[in-house]
């Protein structure tokens, strides 16, 4: 049944600006304090408090249109948008509605590793944030915390482009990488700093007019977002199926049961009653301050992509692991900039030391060993001093423990330099097949899978500190001369 209808997504991201103060107070902006202490006599809507814009979310809401290719609206106009908000004291929430600061744009997300898809923007525009609701503490009663009430919000509409809930887990992943390579919120949507609405309607396949859409609101996981559209979805589909009509409404997703639940009918423009804010002054943005904002503008997630496949010569799947994370690629960027072997630098922060910030929970921050103490790691294998086996199950374990202690003086400390003196070696090799003198044999008759036996042997002997590559040119030379 499924495959005779499509689904048609499109997102509203909400991201909460990392501003010190709020988006017309300046009370401050900070997640978190007891409730109703980041508050002022603005927040609060006094008579006769008047409001003040945020020029830092003026400048952040400008980087996220830059950064996604939209056309930037040099002159804002706010506006108030009417709707009864219990934790919004003023009654109205400052919005815009005709002149949104950013107009257009788009999102790439990669489908796979040789396929992406460009989600349209409609546009970007800035609001404040509502306080929070909490209905837990009393049968009876509901508290009222407005510390997040003002908080500057930056939301980003898409225009109804993904056709699946995997594309929109893609979608919204990528907008929380790009917020926070941008450095304007932490992303965290744990804490309801970046969340999003969801519109959801179905339509049989091939057919260009949209169905009936449904906003499923505030969803603050991505997980939860996969679920709610694939259950928005069927649920369409079976109610048009047995003849019923989907109705356009707002609808919350249960994540506990996995199910949408209707909240109220969808507002229209006209319920909102919008009309120019007429306490606050038009923003007129000028050449001077987009052309500043412009050349603060960090290297974004795709352009480093693209810069490690293209001029690195790394795999996708390095490249998007390695861009992933703002702090991330400055680590890796920092490292080849020391030691310009790409591919080895991407195995270790993608392998070693990735797999370590996991297991401990960390970010890469917060990894003691310094890029240059990485270079140097790297530098030693190269040079034949120390084996990759020691470098990475002894030596990079002690330089975390222990930092800022160098590879070297850990790898001299424990006696792990590299054996490469061919005589020591010669005599090691000599040694290890007198002992063995059956295998010698059963090897020149053929089993040449014993070689690695006699490796083993020669790393035993010599303590694991015997060169590999020199090693095994060595005994493959004995070998072939043995007599037997």
């Amino acid at each position: 049944m499924e495959d005779r209808y499509e689904i048609v997504i499109g997102l509203e991201v909400h991201a909460q600006l990392s501003t010190l103060s709020k988006a017309f107070a300046s009370d401050s902006a900070a997640f978190g304090g007891e409730p109703n202490t980041h508050i002022s006599v603005i927040s609060l809507a006094h008579p006769g408090a008047m409001p003040k814009t945020n020029a830092k979310m003026v400048e952040y809401a400008i980087r996220v249109g830059l950064a996604c290719n939209s056309e930037i609206n040099r002159l804002n106009i706010f506006d108030r948008k009417n709707y009864f908000y219990p934790d919004l004291p003023k009654g109205y929430q400052i919005s815009q509605d005709k002149s949104p600061i950013c107009i257009g744009g788009k999102v790439d997300i990669r489908l796979s590793e040789f396929e992406t898809k460009t989600i349209r923007l409609h546009h970007i525009h800035m609001e404040e944030d509502a306080g929070k609701s909490i209905h837990s503490n009393d049968p009876d009663h509901s508290w009222i915390d407005f510390n997040r009430a003002g908080v500057p919000l930056v939301e980003i509409v898409s225009e109804p482009d993904m056709r699946s809930a995997e594309e929109a887990a893609l979608y919204m992943q990528e907008i929380r990488r790009l917020v926070r390579y941008l450095d304007i919120c932490d992303g965290n949507m744990e804490e309801g700093s970046l969340r999003c609405d969801a519109n959801v309607s179905v339509r049989p396949r091939g057919q260009e007019r949209l169905g009936t859409r449904v906003e499923i609101k505030n969803m603050n996981s991505i997980r939860n977002l996969r679920k709610a559209i694939v259950y928005e979805a069927e649920r369409q589909i079976k109610l048009i199926e047995s003849g019923g009509q989907v109705m356009r409404e707002t609808r919350t997703f249960d994540a506990q049961v996995g199910k949408t639940f209707a909240l109220r009918e969808k507002e229209t423009l006209n319920d909102y009653r919008y009309f120019p804010e007429p306490d606050l002054t038009p923003i007129q943005i000028s050449d001077e301050t987009l052309q500043n904002i412009q050349a603060q503008m960090p290297a974004l997630p795709w352009e480093l992509f693209d810069k490690y496949v293209r001029d690195f010569g790394l795999s996708a799947y390095d490249a998007q692991l390695l861009s992933d994370e703002k702090q991330i690629a400055a680590y890796f960027e920092a490292c080849v900039a020391l030691y310009p072997q790409y591919k080895a630098v991407a195995n270790w922060l993608n392998g070693d030391i990735k797999s370590y910030l996991n297991e401990h929970n960390l970010s890469i921050s917060e990894f003691p060993v310094a890029p240059s103490g990485l270079c140097e790691l790297l530098k030693l294998i190269d040079a034949g001093k120390i084996s990759h086996t020691i470098a990475s199950q002894k030596i990079l374990p002690l330089m975390i423990e222990e930092a800022p202690r160098s590879a070297e003086e850990i790898a001299k400390t424990y006696n792990w330099i590299q054996e490469s003196n061919q005589n020591t070696l010669e005599s090691a090799i000599r040694e290890v097949l007198a002992a063995n003198l059956d295998k010698v044999k059963a090897y020149k008759n053929g089993k040449k899978g014993l070689q690695g036996m006699f490796m083993g042997e020669i790393m035993k002997k010599t303590q694991g500190k015997a060169d590999p590559k020199l090693t095994q040119q060595l005994l493959q030379k004995a070998l072939d001369e043995a007599e037997y």
